[in-house]
């Protein structure tokens, strides 16, 4: 106890955990997961739906869960378990191989019983437009699961094979859950199978539970099955050249592990649901997460077209800003060095050119400090800073964006990246393969990349949705500010109205300075702007900041309000929520550390604000994607990047799908106070003359 004194007061919490364990429920925080029952002990196994059979006669065997009574809870941080765990030896199963027409045809027939089902893919690789099936797993008994091997090398005959499991899949009234069940459902789309929901996706539910945790199977079944899965390496060996795949094997290899796979999802559903019950999230994965799956799924298929023609021709041309840019530096500096190592321009810039007249301190490793915030301090003085500044922004921009996408586009002409829903700490998507959500779009130059991003022929054209100001009709929402709040119903230009009441002048008086520092005011208030802060974005002195902000919260009191609020009632509970009660975390708001305290009373804030905008994006995709499906019309959604949704739509179609598009996504949800939300809607050869 004396020990985990010491590491709750360093804030060393999840340290504390891996040394001594769980702390029991009744010390601080929140109830502890619930600990491990020894290897020989008996738990109540989870109770299978009603209709269940078996197609072996055998009765339920069942893995054991580790939750009891409905009161396994997330541990205090989100801990991992990293107790004593059972595995496939310890504990009775029945696992089969289906592997003759006469057993799949009794197993298709159970399956089409099942109220719901837990299933499983095995492929030959990780990429979801090459891999190929090597076998399908079900379970819907837990401790019984089913094997299915696909002939990986014989494509009539695989697909032949998964042919005869189209009604199963097809069928809308059986649950299908998976982890990671996306993944599944894009390997079963190279079969032309269309699987139809509802789904339920243990990935997405436990990271509704516990957002910042890991969601892999293997670490939540050890968490809160307390059960180690057999390791994909005891089949295909460590990663290297000489790794195998799972097509290699011989099926009754590949039995147990895929067996386990469905069934410990299985268990994992009927722990997670009754979690997500208490905690009051059990909507949100119904109608909002599992729902979207399928939506992404279709929208990385379909993939997006690149002009890699146009992407070449940007490239050099940005090699030739560089190329200028890389010699005015080296006329300021007065010799050649390599601009690329810290090292060499610390020395230049601090040692032989004096900039920042010594002040400039060194770092542990004995070289100057040349990062970003350095060097935008001292662009106002120093010329030679804002060009390296500018050499480096254009430098990333070609290797990481312009001269990367073209290696990424397919043969069919399109690059797929990857939508990930159980990533970002708020509930926004992130996408990887290629990040398109990083596309910089704040420079002239940053923005030209989406020139590449073009129509897939002349019948279509682009068409991009755009929720204007988003979030900050979210705050004004929130905070019931009357002013903002009036604003926004009248449609007017809330930025200017902000720099009237700011800079106490006449609405016809605001002119553009004055709005483009509002405008800055207005966002950085969601994300809790210091006075250092908005100085240092607008270029004015720390106490006109001060000011500025004061007076603010003196025009918009509701704001000031709502912010405090926010903060106090995440001190209380330790999570904010959004208007659908998604939760963020925020386990160090009480913590002694200031840093860390400052930091997450701003995620207090924000995260309402943010997860909101998050949510309300989900629900329009997830409507217009219905919208789009049950018209059968031709134009398809293809991306979602932060409050923007982009078509590749018919040209035919636009007419008709706009106004549609318009109102899906104003009216996904609906804001208390009811500010309304507004879309911006463009159409254009290319994706920079649409948005």
């Amino acid at each position: 106890p004396r020990l985990r004194e010491l590491f709750e007061e360093l804030e060393f919490r999840q340290l504390a955990t891996r040394i001594l364990g769980e702390p029991s429920r009744g010390s601080a925080g929140a109830p502890a997961v619930a600990a491990p029952a020894g290897r020989g002990a008996r738990r109540p196994k989870v109770a299978a739906p009603a209709g269940q059979g078996s197609l072996f006669g055998e009765g339920s065997a069942g893995l054991v869960v580790a939750a009891e009574n409905g009161e396994f809870l997330p541990g205090e941080a989100g801990a991992e378990y990293h107790g004593a765990t059972k595995t496939l030896e310890d504990v009775p199963h029945h696992y089969h191989l289906v592997d003759t027409p006469a057993l799949r045809k009794s197993l298709i027939a159970f399956l089409l019983q099942q109220a719901e089902v837990s299933f499983d893919t095995e492929t030959t690789g990780l990429n979801t437009m090459t891999a190929r099936l090597v076998g399908l797993s079900f379970s819907y008994v837990v401790g019984e699961a089913y094997y299915v091997p696909v002939p990986p090398d014989d494509a009539e005959a695989a697909q032949a094979l998964v042919d005869e499991f189209c009604p199963f899949f097809e069928r809308a009234n059986i649950l299908k859950i998976g982890q990671n069940i996306k993944y599944d459902l894009l390997i079963l789309k190279n079969y032309n199978v269309r699987v139809n929901g509802p789904f339920f996706d243990t990935m997405l539910a436990h990271y509704l539970i516990e957002p910042d945790m890991r969601h892999n199977m293997d670490v939540l079944a050890e968490t809160y099955l307390h059960y180690t899965p057999v390791p994909i390496t005891d089949l295909i060996g460590p990663k290297g050249k000489n790794q195998k795949t799972m097509a290699d094997l011989e099926p009754a290899r590949v039995k147990d592990y895929a067996c386990e796979d469905a069934d410990v999802t299985l268990q994992l559903r009927h722990t997670f649901e009754p979690m997500l019950k208490e905690l009051g999230l059990l909507g949100l994965l119904n109608d909002v997460e599992n729902p979207l799956v399928p939506v992404l799924a279709d929208i990385e298929r379909e993939g997006v077209k690149i002009d890699s023609g146009a992407m070449n021709e940007y490239s050099a041309e940005l090699q030739g800003y560089v190329q200028e840019l890389e010699t005015q530096i080296f006329r300021e500096a007065g010799q050649e060095f390599n601009i690329g190592s810290p090292k060499q321009l610390g020395e230049v810039l601090f040692d032989k050119m004096q900039v920042g007249a010594g002040k400039i301190k060194k770092t542990k490793t004995g070289q100057y400090a040349t990062g970003e915030e350095i060097l935008s301090q001292l662009a106002g003085d120093y010329p030679i800073a804002g060009l390296i500044l500018e050499y480096r922004q254009l430098s990333k921009l070609r290797s990481t964006y312009v001269e990367a996408l073209p290696q990424l586009v397919g043969p069919d002409g399109r690059v797929h990246t990857t939508f990930n829903q159980a990533v970002t700490a708020t509930g926004r998507l992130s996408s990887t393969n290629p990040n398109l959500q990083n596309i910089p779009i704040r420079t002239e130059k940053g923005r030209e990349i989406r020139k590449a991003f073009v129509p897939r022929d002349s019948t279509h054209i682009l068409l991009a949705a755009d929720y204007s100001q988003v979030e900050l009709r979210i705050m004004a929402d929130f905070s019931g500010d009357a002013t903002m709040i009036e604003a926004f119903r009248l449609g007017q230009d809330v930025h200017r109205s902000t720099a009237s009441k700011v800079f106490r002048v006449p609405l016809e008086e605001v002119d553009g300075e004055m709005r483009r520092k509002a405008k800055t005011v207005n966002f950085g208030i969601i994300y809790g702007i210091s006075a250092f802060g908005l100085a240092q974005r607008i270029g004015i002195s720390r106490k006109e900041a001060t000011d500025i902000i004061e007076t603010y919260f003196q025009e918009f009191p509701s704001v000031k309000a709502f912010m405090d609020d926010s903060i106090n009632r995440a001190r209380e509970l330790e999570y904010a929520e959004t208007l659908l009660k998604r939760r963020r975390y925020l386990r160090d708001i009480n913590s002694r550390n200031a840093t860390l305290r400052g930091y997450t009373e701003r995620n207090a804030i924000n995260a309402p604000i943010q997860g909101t905008a998050a949510d309300i994006i989900k629900k329009a995709m997830i409507n217009i994607h219905d919208f789009l499906e049950r018209e059968r019309l031709g134009t398809k959604m293809i991306l979602q990047v932060h409050d923007e949704l982009v078509f590749d739509a018919v040209k035919e179609e636009v007419d008709y799908v706009t106004p549609k598009i318009r109102e899906l996504m104003t009216t996904a949800l609906l804001l208390p106070h009811g500010v309304p939300l507004e879309v911006e809607v463009g159409t254009g050869s290319n994706w920079l003359k649409a948005h």
